[in-house]
Order: C-alpha cells, then sequence, then structure tokens
C-alpha cells in the first residue's frame, strides 16, 4: 500500500531472502535497489523536482534534506536520513549520512551514483571511509562516511573521442586509484575527531581529488561595501528570524516571531531556553550547528516556556536555515512557521498575513492543502480497491461453492450453458448403462420408525454410494425415496460405461452391508437392477431443472431391478453382452416373466475377477496389503472393478478396516470422515 508505513524488520527480511535466491551478498542487493529507487522516483513523477535540487553533485546532496522535509508534509511519518557533505577547494568531498535505521546505507552508493550519471554525466564511485554509531539526543545514529570520488575515464573519452585507451593502461590506472583511495581512507582517519579551533574545511582540504574536474561551478558573485537596509526594515521584511552569538545568546529576532514567542524580547536569554532541535537530531550547541550547516533546520517552542494561555495551543515549528557570519562570529537562523495545512494555521491562531509575501511558505500552505486532499482521495480510493480485491478473492470461493453443488445437481457442460442463459437441447445418446437400486422391505421399515431414523439411514447409505460415483465416474442422475439411479455414458459417452456401472454396483452391495436397519439392527438389503440401451436425455424445467433420461432403456431398467432379488445385481441381455469377457464372473438366472416385456432372459453379476474389494471401494493400499498383493498378484482392467459376494462376505467388515482418505473423491461421505 503506498501510504502504509511498513518496518524495517519486513524490509530487512525481504533483502535476506533475495541474498538467497540470487545469491548475492546484501550490501550488492542493496546498491542495485538504490539504482533502482532511483529509476522509481523518476517514474514516480518526481523527476523533475530531483533535477532542480542543484546545478551539481553537491547542491544535489546538501538539498536533499529540504526535500525530505517538503516531503513529510505530505507524509508525516517519515523517517529519512540526514546528509552532510564536507568540500574542499580543490574539489574534493565527503559524504556524512546519519540515519537511526541502521544496516541500509549501501542503498546511498546505488543513489548518488546513478544520480550523477543520469542527470550531471560524471561517473562516481562511493566507497565506505569510516562506519560508527553517534549517541544523540534522541539516541544512537548510525553515521557512515562515504569518500567520493569520480572517475577520470569519461573525461578521456570526452578529450580524445575517436582514440581508444590503451588496454595497459587501464590495470595501471586501476592500481593507481586504490593506492590514492588507501593514502586517503588512511589520511582521513588519522585526523582527530576533535576540530579544536582548526576549520572542518581546513580538515578535509586535499583528501579527495575529482581528477581535472570539479563538483561545483566558477561562478564568483560580488557584495556590496555596506549592507543599504535599515534594522527595523530588516525585521519587518523577514518577521521569522533570529540571530544568536556562540553561547546561543539570542541578538535579534523577527516581529512576527516575537509575537508568537513572546519571550524573545527579554534580554540576554538563550536560545535553548525557548527552542528545543526536531532536525537534524543533534546536541543544542554552536558546535552541532556548524556541523551540520548544509542542512535544513527545524525548532521547535519548549511549551513551559510559553504563556499559560497558550498551554492547550500546539507548540510552534519553524523550519529554515543556519547561517554563520564570521565577521559577527554570530549565526542568523532564517525560517517560517512550519504548517502543512490551513487547519494547522488556524490552530496556532494564525493567519496568511503573519507569513512575509516573499514566503514561499504561504503558497506551500494552500499547495499542501490540496495535496493532502488528493492524497486523502487516493488513500481511500487504494483502501477500497484492496478491499475490492479481497471481495473478490471470498466472491471467488463462494462461486466454486455454488458451482460445486451446482455441478452435483447437473453435468457440468450442462450447468455452464444454463448459466450462459442458452437454452440446452436434448442429446440422444445410441449406448449407455443404466442402474436402478432399492431397499427391500423399505415400507416395512418405515412403518416400524421414526422419520429420522429413515433419514439418518438414507442418508448413510446415500452417501456412501455418492463417493462411488466418483471412484467409477458415473453419473448419478436421482434418488427418490429408497430408489438410487445412476447413468454410465452419458452425458460423456464412454466405451467402458457397462463395466464402470457393474464395477459401481458391486460396491454398493459392499456398501449396504456397512449400513444398519434400525429395527432389526441388522444390515439392509438391496435388489439392484441393470440395463443398456438407446436413451435420450434433456434438461426439464425452468425452477429446479433437472436433467433426465428418457426411453425404454429406462424402463427396462427399472424393471430389472423391480424383479431381482435381495443383495443381488441383476442383468438384462444387453447389459450381459455388454459385460461379457470383460473380466466379470456372470451366471445365468434363466427365463422370468418381466413386467410389460414378456419372456427374458436374465443374469446375476457376481465379481469382479481382476479387482479386489479395496480397488472396487477405492481405498489406498496400506503396506500389509501390499505385502499380500505381491505374493497373490493380480492383472487388473483398469476400466473395471469389483469383488464377488462369496469373497465380501470373508472379508472384515468396513468398520474394521481404517479408511484412508479416496483421491479421486473431492466429497468423501461423513460415515468415512468419522472413521
Amino acid at each position: 500500500m503506498t501510504y502504509t508505513v511498513y518496518d524495517d524488520i519486513i524490509t530487512m527480511k525481504l533483502i535476506q531472502e533475495a541474498c538467497k535466491v540470487l545469491g548475492v551478498s546484501m550490501e550488492a542487493i542493496l546498491k542495485l535497489f538504490g539504482e533502482y529507487f532511483f529509476k522509481f522516483c523518476k517514474m514516480s513523477g518526481y523527476d523533475r523536482m530531483l533535477r532542480t535540487l542543484g546545478g551539481n553533485l553537491t547542491e544535489f546532496i546538501e538539498n536533499l534534506d529540504a526535500l525530505h522535509s517538503y516531503l513529510a508534509l505530505s507524509y508525516q511519518e517519515m523517517n529519512a536520513p540526514s546528509f552532510r557533505v564536507e568540500r574542499g577547494a580543490d574539489g574534493e568531498m565527503l559524504l556524512h549520512y546519519y540515519s537511526d535505521r541502521s544496516g541500509l546505507c549501501h542503498i546511498v552508493p546505488g543513489i548518488i551514483e546513478a544520480v550523477a550519471k543520469d542527470f550531471f554525466d560524471i561517473d562516481v564511485t562511493l566507497d565506505i571511509l569510516d562506519m560508527n554509531e553517534e549517541v544523540g539526543r534522541t539516541g544512537k545514529k548510525e553515521h557512515v562516511v562515504f569518500l567520493v570520488m569520480q572517475k577520470a575515464c569519461r573525461q578521456i573519452r570526452r578529450a580524445r573521442p575517436n582514440k581508444l585507451q590503451d588496454p595497459e593502461d587501464i590495470p595501471r590506472d586501476q592500481q593507481a586509484l586504490e593506492t590514492a583511495f588507501l593514502r586517503m581512507k588512511e589520511k582521513y582517519l588519522s585526523v582527530s575527531v576533535y576540530p579544536g579551533k582548526k576549520s572542518p574545511w581546513d580538515v578535509v582540504r586535499g583528501i579527495v581529488m575529482f581528477g581535472k574536474g570539479r563538483l561545483r561551478d566558477s561562478f564568483e558573485p560580488m557584495y556590496p561595501e555596506k549592507l543599504w537596509i535599515e534594522e527595523r526594515t530588516f525585521c519587518n521584511a523577514f518577521p521569522f528570524h533570529i540571530v544568536f552569538d556562540e553561547t546561543l545568546r539570542i541578538k535579534q529576532a523577527g516581529v512576527n516571531i516575537q509575537k508568537y514567542v513572546p519571550g524573545l524580547q527579554t534580554q540576554k536569554i538563550r536560545l535553548d531556553e525557548y527552542f528545543s532541535i526536531v532536525h537534524p537530531q543533534v546536541t543544542f550547541n554552536i558546535f552541532s550547528i556548524c556541523k551540520f550547516i548544509n542542512s535544513q533546520f527545524v525548532l521547535k517552542t519548549r511549551r513551559e516556556m510559553m504563556p499559560e494561555t497558550w498551554q492547550y495551543q500546539p507548540t510552534l515549528k519553524l523550519r529554515g536555515q543556519m547561517i554563520w557570519m564570521e565577521s559577527l562570529r554570530c549565526m542568523i537562523f532564517m525560517c517560517s512557521p512550519k504548517l502543512r495545512s490551513l487547519q494547522e494555521l488556524e490552530e496556532h491562531k494564525m493567519h496568511l498575513s503573519d507569513i512575509a509575501p516573499h514566503d514561499t511558505t504561504r503558497d506551500l500552505i494552500l499547495l499542501n492543502q490540496q495535496r493532502l486532499a488528493e492524497m486523502e482521495l487516493s488513500n481511500q480510493l487504494e483502501m477500497k480497491k484492496e478491499e475490492l480485491r479481497i471481495l473478490s478473492k471470498h466472491l471467488a470461493i463462494e462461486k466454486k461453492k455454488t458451482e460445486t453443488l451446482l455441478y452435483a445437481m447437473l453435468p457440468e457442460h450442462v450447468a455452464n450453458q444454463l448459466k450462459e442463459g442458452k437454452k440446452v437441447a436434448a442429446g440422444e445418446f445410441e449406448t449407455c448403462t443404466i442402474l436402478f437400486s432399492d431397499v427391500v422391505t423399505f415400507t416395512n421399515i418405515c412403518a416400524a420408525c421414526e422419520p429420522i431414523q429413515i433419514v439418518n439411514m438414507l442418508n448413510s447409505m446415500y452417501s456412501k454410494f455418492d463417493r462411488l460415483t466418483s471412484v467409477h465416474e458415473v453419473y448419478k442422475v436421482e434418488t427418490i425415496g429408497d430408489a438410487y439411479m445412476v447413468v454410465g455414458g452419458v452425458p460423456v459417452p464412454i466405451e467402458s460405461h457397462a463395466q464402470r456401472v457393474a464395477n459401481f454396483a458391486l460396491g454398493m452391495r459392499i456398501s449396504a452391508k456397512e449400513v444398519m436397519n434400525p429395527v432389526t439392527g441388522e444390515p439392509i438389503q438391496i435388489r439392484v437392477g441393470i440395463h443398456t440401451g438407446p436413451v435420450l436425455a434433456g434438461v426439464v424445467g425452468d425452477k429446479m431443472p433437472r436433467y433426465c433420461l428418457f426411453g425404454d432403456t429406462v424402463n427396462t431398467a427399472s424393471r430389472m431391478e423391480s424383479h431381482g432379488l435381495p443383495n443381488k445385481v441383476h442383468l438384462s441381455p444387453t447389459a450381459y453382452r455388454a459385460l461379457e469377457n470383460q473380466g466379470f464372473e456372470i451366471i445365468e438366472r434363466g427365463a422370468i416373466e418381466v413386467k410389460g416385456k414378456g419372456k427374458m432372459t436374465t443374469y446375476f453379476l457376481i465379481r469382479n475377477l481382476n479387482a479386489t474389494e479395496d480397488e472396487i471401494m477405492g481405498r489406498h493400499k496400506t503396506p500389509l496389503d501390499d505385502k499380500a498383493s505381491d505374493e497373490a498378484p493380480l492383472s487388473r482392467n483398469p476400466n473395471a472393478g469389483g469383488d464377488s459376494m462369496e469373497s465380501a462376505d470373508h472379508q472384515p467388515s468396513t468398520d474394521q478396516i481404517k479408511i484412508s482418505p479416496f483421491p479421486n473423491d473431492p466429497r468423501p461421505s461423513a460415515f468415512c470422515i468419522l472413521l
């Protein structure tokens, strides 16, 4: 999220993971991130703002703190580092980096090198001269000193564009560069950190040379012999300014700063009695101020020094520049009120007229007011976008649930056509296999039991049957009372439809033994009838539409079930021919009178000769099962499965067998979950 502040711990974790993935050091990752961050800022609309920070690299770095201060008006929780440049007369440069966020200093070389190359067309390198922690007013701060060196190769190319550099000169130049760097580093570290009376510019003078070029331009200003302005006029023209000496004694103050900090009219008061330094985070003395003289300073009034009537008023913050006046041995703080919006202006009981007309703080307050409104709108839009993403994700989950329920009621391709608003045309299937089953003496069971017992019994039985439809990939058409109807080869035609339905029937017979009759406490008995033939299939109805089958094949399959025997799978002649020579044991029942059909020779399906009960039921094998199967291997037909009734009688009940999850069934029955 753009306007969310993330902890540095998250950043460091991301960097560590990137190091593992890319196989490079953390320093290299941070430097590459610095290069990309510069490009990212340009792409984000800050290109022109960055280009106008300074006319050369030194001025650019010196104004980074001012840019961060401006951005802090919009991003209040921004915790930016501070930069200080030490310059010499011959163009040498040391960059001091201060931050209370440790471990991120290696980003700086990537940013500065990219800026130098893009904005100023120079190649520079940054090397760490010193790294330590300073205990300041707000705690420990990471202080890193970078040695900034300009490469001479680009100047050579400009001077002799048509002549290639001698290959022997490259290692020689590199060796000389490294020798110079070590000598400069040793010289820097040998310098005392306590300057005493020595000027800080004299300390670093002559340390680093930028070849024949300079970081600053050659402009030389001209100054008047005397200052042509009256004291009163100056104090009115710059209503927010303070002049103080080396002991922080206030010598002069602007008219409006006296108005909002009345104590400044008192003679011989110290600046640190009425103000504290907010930025940079340094101790309040003249040495620290001189050290960061190129930084933007923010001072805040001390609440205890304000009049009692102002105790509940926000403290005034002044933002501006410190300028050292050597001849007077005094420092002048040219500043303006640090205000983010018109609301803050009102809270301080100030007006735009209190700010000098030439002071851009007026425009800044008005522009930032609009900027804050735009940011708030952008933040709200981003939050709404995130909420929509989460809602979309939840909607996708709910849609998946709805589709799962819909596909359980209708074939998938039929359901998709109905969702698109299309009418589903009836389809004719030349051959398919239909199965009907019912519970023996179901009417008597209903008469002797409570309705809830019947519901529980049917739910247990149908849950087991439903699981088997996924195992053998047959389509469940419907259930009416105790009747259960499935079909193979519809709605997706498949050659092995008869074998699939036959395996399903054998599995039904095994599963029925696990469902108890609530009256007798014994396993229920079912009758199963199977017939193969042509059907017509289509969707019937607009409200609660159903995918139904029509034709004489449906009637004949129903007759096979009604004329069957308990715990037997009854086959019609066409079903027998479809299963003949397919690895099933089938016995002839003989000729029987079938209602509406006359005499028919029917058959009983006994077992699948090539599959075990576990394969029929879709159970995972245990290591013991694998050992047993190694001792008695079976050549299994992948399109067939089943087990004989005799072998099923000798197998332990499923209550005694540990059932593993079924890979082909996304919705196991409640009974399986319980086990």
